[in-house]
C-alpha cells in the first residue's frame, strides 16, 4: 500500500481508523522536524554532557538536569504529539516505542495509509491520573492573576541563618551571611511554590506568609512565580510523548532563561561564572527583576495554554 510520503504497508494488525481524523505527516517533513529538534536541544545537551565527562559542575545550568529528571537521550527524541500520525519507512521503528501503535488513517487526498501514532488508550491507562492532575494545576494557575512582589526572596530564605547541612551550594555570598540575613529580615517573604518553600532553612519557614504543601499546590500556584514557570518544562516531559517536541524545547528554553534570573537574583556571587547580579535588595534591582518576571510570565502563559490543549485533547471523550 502506498500513500503520503511513501507510506508502506506495516505487517500485522493495526488500530482502526482514528477518529477524529489526525494530522498525517509525510516522512520527509517529520524527519526534518526531528533533526531540527535534536540540533536545537544539543545547544544545551552537548555542553552538559561534556561537563559531566570532565567532572565540572555548573551552579546554574546543572539544575536543569538534576532537579529536573528528564535524560539527555529522551530530550533529543522528537515526538509529534497527540493527534499526529507519521508515515513512511522511517516510522516503522517507532511502532515498538512505548505508547506508540500502528494505525490506519486517511491522508489529505482521502486515501487510506498506515503509519505510527500515539496510542492514547495505552497512554491513559498508565497516566490518566497524572494527566488530570497536571491539567487541573495548569488550569488553576492560568486562571489566577500573577503576583510580582516577591523579588526572588525564596532563594534568600534558603540561606537565612542556616544550620548544619542547610547550605546546598558551596558558593560565596555577595553580601556575606550577616548581609543575607538582613535582607530577608527587611523583606516580606511570600513564596507560594511548594518546591521552593521546602528548601527554606528552618529559621526561614516561619517568615513565609504562606504554608504551601503538595496538597495545596493546585490552589496556590500562580503564573508570576518563577518556579511555576520553570515547571512548565517538567509538565511537558511528564506528558511526553503526547507533547510535540517543539513545545518541549520551548518549555526547556524558558526554564533555562528563568533559572538564570533566579540565580542572578539570589544571594550567591556568580560573577566568577559570568553572571552579573540582579541586586534585588536595591530599588534598581527590584525593577529589573520585576520586569523580567513579567516577561517570563507572558511567555509562560502561551506555553501553559499549549500544554493545556494537549491535556484536553488526551482527556476528550472518544
Amino acid at each position: 500500500m502506498s500513500g503520503v510520503g511513501g507510506a508502506r504497508a506495516y505487517p500485522g494488525p493495526v488500530l482502526p481508523l482514528l477518529v477524529p481524523a489526525p494530522v498525517v505527516l509525510p516522512e520527509a517533513g517529520w524527519t526534518a522536524r526531528a533533526a531540527a529538534h535534536q540540533r536545537r536541544m544539543d545547544v544545551w545537551l552537548d555542553p552538559h554532557q561534556q561537563r559531566r565527562r570532565t567532572g565540572v559542575a555548573h551552579p546554574v545550568l546543572d539544575f536543569l538536569f538534576t532537579y529536573y529528571s528528564e535524560t539527555p537521550g529522551r530530550l533529543r527524541r522528537w515526538h509529534p504529539g497527540v493527534g499526529v500520525v507519521l508515515t513512511g519507512a522511517a516510522a516503522t521503528e517507532r511502532a515498538s516505542w512505548p505508547f506508540h501503535a500502528e494505525v490506519e488513517v486517511r491522508d489529505a487526498a482521502g486515501e487510506r495509509v498506515r503509519g505510527v501514532g500515539l496510542d492514547v488508550p495505552a497512554f491513559l491507562a498508565k497516566r490518566r491520573t497524572s494527566v488530570g492532575w497536571i491539567e487541573g494545576l495548569l488550569r488553576g494557575t492560568a486562571g489566577r492573576p500573577g503576583q510580582f512582589g516577591c523579588f526572588g526572596m525564596h532563594e534568600w530564605a534558603m540561606l537565612y541563618r542556616p544550620e548544619d547541612g542547610e547550605v546546598r551550594h558551596p558558593l560565596p555570598l555577595r553580601l556575606g551571611q550577616a548581609g543575607t540575613d538582613a535582607v530577608v529580615e527587611s523583606h516580606r517573604v511570600q513564596c507560594s511554590h511548594i518546591d521552593a518553600f521546602r528548601f527554606f532553612t528552618r529559621a526561614a519557614e516561619p517568615r513565609n506568609t504562606l504554608r504551601p504543601t503538595r496538597d495545596t499546590q493546585q490552589q496556590l500556584e500562580q503564573p508570576g512565580c518563577l518556579h511555576a514557570t520553570m515547571d512548565l518544562y517538567k509538565w511537558a516531559y511528564k506528558l511526553s510523548p503526547a507533547v510535540p517536541g517543539e513545545l518541549l524545547a520551548d518549555c526547556f528554553a524558558l526554564a533555562a532563561d528563568v533559572r538564570e534570573l533566579d540565580m542572578r537574583a539570589s544571594p550567591y556571587d556568580l560573577t566568577g561564572h559570568g553572571y552579573a547580579p540582579v541586586a534585588v535588595e536595591t530599588p534598581e534591582g527590584k525593577a529589573e527583576y520585576g520586569a523580567a518576571q513579567r516577561a517570563f510570565a507572558d511567555r509562560g502563559a502561551v506555553l501553559r495554554d499549549r500544554l493545556l490543549a494537549v491535556c484536553r485533547e488526551l482527556l476528550a471523550p472518544a
